[in-house]
Parts: C-alpha cells; structure tokens; sequence
C-alpha cells in the first residue's frame, strides 16, 4: 500500500513538474505585448459614449479609455491600443483565442462567463442595467403595459435570457425577436418592426442620442437587471490580469486624489507619501507590476482619470447626458471603490 502511495506521489510530483515546465514556458500576455509593442484590445463594433470611431475615423468612449490606459500604462504610450470591433457573438471567443488581449466591450460580467469561459473579469468600469426603449406613440409607462407586445434583443447577450425570465415570472406574454446584430436590431426596432427593443440602459440612452431619435422614443424607467460591464482577459494569465485590473484602478484613485491630466505634472511634486508612490516618485508599485513606475502617472497624463473620462464620454460633457449614479465616487454615494494603490 505505501509503495503504491509512493509511486502515486511521484506520478502526481512529475505531472505537476511538467505542468508547471509547459506554464512557465508559455510567455504571459504581458510579455507578447511588450514585445508587440501594441496592445489588442476588442471592442463593440460601435456603441456611442463606450466605442465608436468620430467623423475622423478616430476611436472614442469609456471603452476606448479603457484600453488606451492598458497601453499608457505597459507601453508608456496610450495610442498604441489597436481596437478589434467585436458582435456580441465573436467577442469571448476573440479572447479565448488569442486574437485579443483584453476585451472591453461593454460585456456584462456573470458567473457563468467568468468561471465558464476559460476567461476573467479584471474590474467593473460601468454599472448598468438592463432597460426598454419604446416609442412615445405607444404611451406605455410601465413594463406591465407591454403584455403580448413584441420586443427586439440581440443574440449572444444576457439581454435574451432576461427579457424571458421577467416577463415568464409574471405571467405576461411577449414575443422576443432576435437579431445578430446590434445595428440590425436598431434599424428593425426604428422601422416598426417591434414594440420595444431591450438592451443596457446606456446602450439604449446611445443609440437615441447617435440617432436623433429622442423627441419619437424613451427609455422606461425601470431596470430588470444588473449588468456591471468591465473588461476580461484569459484565464490563468494571472500577471496580465494584475496590470489591467491595476490600470483600472489608478483611474478611480486618480479621481478620488483629485488628480487630473490638467495638473497631474504638479502633483509630482507632492509631499504626500501616498501620491508620491502613486506616481512613480517613489518606487514600487511599476516594480510590483513588472512595468514602468511612471505607469500610473503615463494613464492620467494621456487618458485622464475615471471622472474626466466619465464626463467626456457618457456624462454630461457628451450626448447621453448620463448621471454618474452608482458610477459616481464611493464618497459621492456611488460604487466606485478604489482599492488601495500600495
């Protein structure tokens, strides 16, 4: 019997060996990038205020930033991000594969995709919801009211499961019409084809304000869901995982410091040991990342913090007029919590 344990533990000891031989051999995301040079991050194919390229084929939105700081922060420069437009269906299998390194494509985390997938979440960057945008035509106030209506939802989203999950649990009957496209779906729901169209209530609050379409539709108050949106990376990449969940949150911790892009360079100056560390002045935090200890500092100068990019984007320095909400400052009443930088 002990010789049978022995020679399991050694079968058990040589596995383990090879195992760990084969992991340390594979290069970590991280080190691809540097020596790409370039960070691949996948992106919504286009959703105003998170990623869609302006008038001058440029790539902007909360997204965007998101991938720009990865860059800022391991590359020293944010323009060098090159962004893969993803549907809903191509997206964790762009990942899984190894066509991207991050996707940061208003994707809603969930247990299933997080433990299921062979990928991880690395943060939440917006708290949303799902909502339903109906046209003003109808005066339907409520969810209620739309009993026997039919309602349009894109494939591969939890959006489809949720839309049949509420109404079921009510006893009211809807008819789901599913589209591949999100642009599809846009054009089908505007030309009359449904009732109401059900997506993130942010995504909904685009497609309204990039439309033009806010004196015909409105999005209803009320919210089946909770969609926290972040970015994922592949499962097991455990110091590539670090560094964008990291760059995520200097971007918070900046807001919270008050730092911005306008005064970030004065700020190196600080007295504050907590700052100083936080911006590279004293070392630690870079070497901790195996990067450069400007990192944080490269995020806010070129991209800015969590608030300016929260404003510029979706807030009330964009089109979609978004109130910070739960997206606001633990201290302003909202969810975002930054976790110490030290």
């Amino acid at each position: 019997m002990f010789k049978r344990l022995l020679a399991a533990g050694a079968a058990f000891g040589a596995f383990a060996f090879a195992a760990a031989s084969v992991s340390a051999q594979t290069p970590s995301t991280l080190e691809t990038v540097k020596k790409r040079d370039q960070v691949i991050c996948g992106v919504n194919v286009g959703l105003g205020g998170f990623s869609l390229p302006n008038s001058q084929g440029k790539w902007t939105g909360l997204d965007i930033d998101m991938c720009n700081a990865v860059a800022a922060a391991v590359l020293g420069d944010a323009t060098k991000a090159k962004y893969v437009p993803l549907s809903a269906q191509q997206r964790f299998l762009a990942l899984q594969s190894g066509e991207i390194d991050v996707l940061v494509r208003n994707s809603t985390i969930t247990l299933e995709r997080d433990a299921g997938l062979g990928i991880q979440y690395a943060g939440i960057n917006f708290y949303d919801g799902q909502g339903f945008m109906v046209p003003k035509k109808l005066g339907v106030k409520g969810l209620a009211e739309l009993a026997g209506a039919t309602i349009c939802v894109a494939q591969g989203t939890t959006h489809e499961f949720n839309v049949a999950s509420w109404f079921r649990g009510r006893n009211l009957q809807i008819k789901a019409v599913v589209f591949e496209s999100q642009d599809v779906m846009y054009e089908a729901f505007f030309a009359g084809r449904c009732d109401a169209m059900t997506q993130d209530s942010s995504a909904l609050a685009s497609a309204l304000a990039t439309r033009g379409k806010q004196a015909d539709y409105m999005v209803l108050p009320e919210l089946i869901s909770k969609e926290p949106l972040g970015p994922f990376v592949r499962r097991g990449d455990d110091v590539w995982l670090t560094v964008v969940r990291w760059s995520f949150m200097a971007m918070i911790e900046a807001e919270e410091r008050g730092i911005t892009k306008a005064n970030v360079d004065e700020q190196l100056k600080s007295t504050d040991a907590l700052v100083k560390r936080f911006l590279g002045v004293t070392p630690g935090n870079g070497k901790a990342l195996q990067i450069d200890e400007k990192w944080a500092y490269n995020i806010v100068k070129q991209v800015g913090n969590y608030g300016e990019s929260y404003e510029r984007n979706v807030g009330m320095d964009s089109p979609l007029k978004l109130p910070r909400g739960l997206n606001a400052l633990w201290t302003k009443g909202g969810l975002m919590y930054p976790v110490p930088l030290r």
